[in-house]
């Protein structure tokens, strides 16, 4: 008999019903190798598709069928469910029996030169248009060369000089003879025409004009005004014969020049006369041609290189090329493409998206022109899908702004991301928008799509279609045939050595724990990939040619012993009773609680000492933890729960007057869930019963206000928690750990604790009720309440109802 609880009557302790106590047969769901119809994964068939996600799968085929606009997809779930690779491989499977997408060129707008156009082409034809555009400016160059030198030309051109030539002559004669009536002189300079005075028959100049008598002087002045009045008539038919003669040497050469290119311009128009806008670019380039022939001729060089030669240093600036603007720039080509374009990014920035003009520094300055006009994602993905990452998208500055741009217009705008934020500093170019047709499917968990609801109001018009993953999924026969298959595929597609039948039953049964219940396994495939690598690899250090279940049990044990540091100096510190737990005898308002640490990729239980203290008094249960700030809304609300069941149960003819604290002991790291709700219960009935609680059991369940056990979470964890400290200061046959009977199913102990239940040296209760509870740790009857509303004196409730009255009379008397 345990310390404390000898005080207890023979008769009484055979009140007590044996608890019941689960079978090691109910620990885990074992899979055994003669359930499964093969020897090796070599016998099998590489999975297609994914495991487990019938809802998603529905969803997500659904959505991409829907060509309609708002219906992109959002696919919610956790990472390593393989939401990518199968967004990825589904849509891929479909984009190839649809149509290929538009080529999209841009080329140089004549009219606005600081906004190209967007020429659309039929798949390939983007491509051809660029390859004839280029051999078409090359035939530019030569027959206009060649034109401008035939003889015809020549004799045409010195025709049309040589009459104007005439006319001019003849009107500097008229111009001569009329300065010379009045005694003028005409001169010809290359800066004009200008008139010299003639007196006694010899042509003035200024040094001379000013030694002229003041009489010469008046009669060169009036002289001058009547020369200047004759002399503008003259040269108003002079301008106008220059300009005549202009105008009909251009007439020349464009004629010259129509005819030695309009027909190859015509063919090329012809072979796209089904692009209405691109017969009208070609339209324009023949014009700007013909409108600046000089630039096709090549200038003879300058013998002397000038300030270049002195300066070697300096070099000297590259010729500009003159037919850049009747190039194409092709931003996306489709020739060699076969159905719609799947595109999968990670990187979504904004130019990645949208694309971007990039920029050359010539001497100091930026210069940009269309040809620099890189394209973006959404290019590439327009006329089929964009896959992106949830988190990409919100943690890229302006990612999310541009992608709902897109969606929303249904244009690909090239703005800049200087002149969005405010910084240009250079000329930009406005390109044309190219309209877009793109369904987008963004992958991340369900957090992030609420973050997106909260944060964008038309988020949900936008995303019409949601494919949940679960993570977990029904541990069925063919659900297992599945997870064999998934081990092909993987050993397919990383060539490595096959796994055998009880390698898959070990996989089989090492999802079943990820997933935490025996019914169900993981869809968490990335977990079970990276088991899969390490168990090949320690085959392979040992020189198998087949992977076992040996294998695979060794990987798990080394992949846990590398995250276990933490573990190890928590246990350190519970062997060296730094952090104290009693694990034999029995102790009053002391209870054993379990709680689970998360490290993030690495979970462990950890038991705790839970203790309580009652007095008389007014303030009710107080929460250590939550007075210190240590303790979560969940594991408050328990606190809370607990005095509902305790006014409930004791308080119907007279009030509590209970003050109470409970603590969680040696925790400085804070408290949350109400997991431990019932073990502090425990504690509290302990304190006011004066009845101890075995130490050699450990407690964990969450209570509602009726004193029902309710399911908690990580119980495997906690009990192996227990168990493993037991083990470590020897287990002596009564340990154990209670538990909420729901959570039966959600069991999948390891191996040693398995066989400790079956040998007898640690056992595990599954409870539905607080009283199954007190009977278990206190060794005396819970009670039952009579007609009177009283329960037996000897009781558990007993002892608490009357405990409560006592501090009820000792308040009451207090206050008198």
């Amino acid at each position: 008999m345990l310390d404390g609880i000898s005080a207890f009557s023979a008769k009484e302790m055979k009140k007590l019903a044996k608890p019941f106590e689960l079978d090691y047969t109910k620990l885990k769901k074992d899979c055994f190798p003669h359930e499964l119809h093969f020897q090796t994964t070599a016998e099998l068939t590489p999975l297609e598709g994914v495991i487990g996600q019938d809802r998603a799968v529905k969803a997500f085929d659904f959505g991409l069928a829907v060509k309609m606009k708002g219906y992109n997809i959002y696919m919610a779930g956790p990472s390593g469910t393989g939401k990518t690779t199968y967004a990825r491989s589904s849509t891929e499977k479909l984009a190839e029996t649809e149509d290929v997408p538009y080529d999209w060129c841009y080329v140089y707008n004549f009219q606005n030169p600081r906004s190209p156009l967007a020429l659309r082409f039929e798949a390939g034809m983007g491509k051809q248009f660029k390859e004839d555009m280029a051999e078409l400016v090359q035939l530019f160059k030569t027959e206009l060369q060649k034109a401008f030198r035939t003889d015809d030309y020549d004799a045409q051109k010195n025709t049309l000089l040589r009459s104007f030539d005439e006319k001019r002559d003849a009107l500097m004669d008229e111009m001569s003879k009329m300065a010379a009536e009045y005694d003028f002189q005409v001169k010809t300079t290359n800066s004009g025409i200008f008139f010299m005075p003639v007196v006694e028959g010899k042509p003035v100049g200024e040094e001379d004009y000013d030694e002229l008598s003041e009489e010469a002087k008046e009669i060169v002045e009036k002289n001058s005004q009547m020369v200047q009045e004759k002399a503008g008539t003259i040269m108003r038919e002079l301008r106008d014969l220059d300009k005549e003669s202009k105008r009909q040497m251009d007439q020349l050469d464009y004629k010259t020049g129509m005819f030695a290119i309009g027909h190859h311009v015509n063919v090329v128009q012809e072979k796209y006369q089904a692009y209405e806008r691109v017969i009208s670019y070609i339209n324009d380039v023949q014009e700007d041609v013909l409108e600046n022939i000089d630039q096709f001729f090549e200038d003879e060089e300058d013998g002397e290189e000038g300030l270049a030669s002195l300066l070697p240093m300096l070099g000297k600036k590259p010729a500009e090329d003159v037919t850049l603007k009747y190039k194409v720039n092709l931003i996306v080509d489709h020739s060699k493409s076969k159905g719609a374009p799947v595109v999968v990014t990670f990187n979504p920035t904004y130019s990645n998206l949208v694309g971007e003009v990039e920029y050359d520094s010539e001497f100091g300055n930026l210069t940009t022109d269309f040809m620099k006009i890189k394209s973006g994602l959404f290019h590439k993905a327009n006329g089929g899908y964009l896959i992106v990452q949830a988190q990409d998208i919100l943690t890229t500055p302006q990612a999310w702004e541009v992608l709902r741009r897109v969606i929303k217009t249904k244009e690909i705008m090239m703005d800049s991301i200087r002149e969005q934020m405010g910084a240009v500093v250079a000329p930009t170019l406005k390109p044309e928008p190219i309209p877009a047709k793109i369904k987008v499917i963004m992958i991340g968990s369900g957090y992030y799509y609420d973050v997106l609801n909260s944060y964008d109001e038309e988020f949900d018009k936008f995303f019409k279609i949601r494919a949940d993953f679960d993570y977990e999924m029904p541990r069925t026969d063919e659900n297992i045939q599945k997870i064999a298959q998934f081990i092909k595929r993987f050993v397919d597609r990383e060539k490595s050595m096959e796994f055998d039948v009880s390698a898959v039953c070990a996989i089989v049964e090492y999802s079943s724990r990820t997933a935490e219940r025996q019914d169900k396994l993981s869809t968490r495939f990335n977990h079970l990939a990276e088991i899969l690598c390490e168990a090949v690899t320690w085959a392979k250090l040992e020189g198998a040619e087949l992977v076992t279940a040996e294998h695979i049990k060794k990987t798990i044990y080394e992949k846990e012993q590398r995250m276990k540091l933490y573990e190890e100096k928590l246990d350190e510190m519970l062997e060296e009773n730094v952090i104290m737990i009693d694990t034999e005898g029995a102790e009053i308002g002391q209870i054993n609680g379990l709680a689970v640490l998360d490290m993030g990729s690495y979970a462990f239980g950890n038991p705790s000492r839970i203790t309580a203290t009652t007095y008389v008094g007014k303030s009710g249960i107080v929460n250590i933890e939550k007075e210190a700030r240590m303790s979560g809304q969940t594991h408050d609300k328990g606190v809370q729960i607990i005095t509902g069941f305790l006014g409930q149960t004791y308080a119907q003819n007279f009030p509590l007057s209970l003050s109470c604290r409970v603590c969680f002991e040696q925790n400085y790291n804070g408290i949350d869930g109400d997991s431990a709700s019932s073990t502090e219960l425990y504690c509290i009935l302990s304190s006011l019963s004066e009845l101890p609680i075995r130490q050699d059991l450990a407690v964990t369940g969450s209570v509602n206000q009726k004193g029902e056990i309710q399911a908690i979470g990580g119980v495997t964890h906690k009990i192996e928690g227990f168990f493993d400290l037991c083990k470590k200061r020897g287990l002596t046959g009564t340990q154990g750990v209670i538990i909420p009977v729901s959570n039966v199913k959600d069991l999948v102990l390891k191996e040693e604790v398995v066989e400790a239940v079956k040998e007898g040296v640690f056992h595990i209760y599954p409870i539905s009720h607080i009283d199954e509870g007190i009977e278990l740790l206190m060794g005396t009857p819970a009670g039952k309440k009579n007609k009177a509303g009283n329960f037996p004196a000897n009781s558990v409730h007993g002892k608490v109802m009357k405990k409560l009255k006592a501090f009820d009379k000792r308040a009451q008397g207090q206050e008198d």
